[in-house]
């Protein structure tokens, strides 16, 4: 895949952003309230969430209780960052971040008066307008237009362009919302795509040619005819961005269908042993189809933004015949080490005796697989 490479820091935005917070004295609870913040810019540096926003997020997410004049006042410091207008809520506020921080001269005031004052005109190039509402003569008028044109709307996107490898970004494929009353939906991001339809204009021309067939010169019949190719091509393309929209929704629709818990409460643990077969069959598509929309599609949840890849796991089958998601076993083994005495750790035996009592009767050879699988060493040399 294509990748701009600049040669130069390869310090990302995000890691550019902490270390400017590492030299500034936080509290630590002001600290994770800087990180998220700094985590929900956009592209463009600048902050779309409101303060409330945020704190309810902080709240639900992690746990962190704190007012919108803490967030008020952490945004405040973040916008003293680099570079100037991070942080802003609009473009307008950006605008001033930036004009703030100017060397006092003449113009200073004036090109605030544009962005304060005459901003809906300064947006759509009324000029004229703008220089009335400023009074001043033409050669002013010249010289406060070109230092606004120097201000960066996008300050988040240039400082990256300066700092070596682009950032890659995440846009979720689907938007799926859990409601208190337990519905999940979702909707496909369609971005800024707009309609796709044949002109109307060579549809025109296709009646013309069915109705005036006999009268047409070889030329005209030829033309016709090959825009009636362009146009049988066209209508054929805009048909299969149907069938993959369709592809797309009947998956999606079948994964949360299949993983609904999951979506109501956030808990990995609640992922219920998935593969690509299911989904095939509740579905009707080919294995091949569900396995690629699988690797290269996300969906953003109300838990976070995951590759559809991550709500399929394997089953394991007790001898009982009840299938349990691997994922669930190795989350509970992953936990019994982490809560183990460390002077005395768990051997493989003790583990799936272990493991039995919380419902998961699975045979040492397996716990020693997971355990491998997770990057946990034997107990013997996990011990302090």
């Amino acid at each position: 895949d294509y990748e701009e490479m600049v040669y130069g820091d390869t310090t990302s935005f995000y890691d550019k952003l902490k270390e400017q917070m590492g030299e500034t004295e936080l509290s630590e609870k002001d600290q994770e309230i800087m990180e998220y913040v700094i985590g929900s810019l956009d592209s463009d540096g600048l902050l779309r969430k409101d303060s409330e926003s945020i704190g309810d997020e902080l709240a639900i997410y992690h746990g962190i209780d704190c007012t919108t004049e803490d967030i008020d006042r952490v945004i405040g410091i973040l916008q003293t960052f680099d570079p100037a207008g991070i942080g802003a809520h609009s473009l307008q506020e950006c605008l001033l971040l930036q004009i703030k921080r100017r060397p006092n001269d003449p113009i200073k005031p004036l090109m605030q008066k544009v962005i304060t004052d005459c901003f809906d005109e300064f947006t759509k190039k009324h000029f004229d307008k703008i220089r009335l509402a400023l009074g001043v003569d033409a050669d002013t008028a010249e010289r406060v237009y070109n230092e606004l044109r120097r201000l960066n709307p996008k300050p988040g996107s240039s400082l990256g362009e300066t700092e070596g490898r682009n950032i890659q970004q995440i846009t979720p494929d689907f938007i799926v919302d859990t409601d208190d009353n337990g519905n999940v939906t979702f909707t496909l991001n369609g971005g800024n795509i707009p309609e796709l339809k044949v002109s109307p204009s060579f549809a025109d021309m296709m009646e013309a040619y069915k109705n005036n067939k006999a009268s047409m010169s070889k030329r005209e019949k030829e033309a016709l005819l090959y825009a009636k190719e362009k146009v049988e091509r066209a209508r054929g393309y805009i048909e299969a961005i149907k069938v993959r929209r369709r592809t797309l929704t009947v998956t999606m629709q079948a994964i949360i269908d299949w993983q609904k818990k999951f979506f109501l409460d956030g808990d990995e643990a609640d992922l219920k042993p998935m593969i690509l077969k299911n989904i095939a069959d509740k579905t009707g598509l080919d294995i091949s189809t569900i396995s690629r929309v699988s690797n290269i599609k996300y969906a953003q949840t109300n838990w976070g933004t995951f590759p559809l890849r991550f709500f399929f796991s394997d089953g394991y089958t007790t001898g009982d015949g009840e299938e349990l998601s691997t994922r669930k076993i190795k989350l509970a083994l992953k936990e019994l080490i982490g809560k183990e005495d460390k002077k005395k750790p768990m051997s493989d035996d003790a583990l799936t005796k272990a493991l039995a009592k919380l419902g998961y009767p699975i045979a040492r050879r397996t716990v020693a697989k997971y355990r491998e699988q997770l990057g946990l060493p034997v107990a013997r040399l996990r011990k302090s």
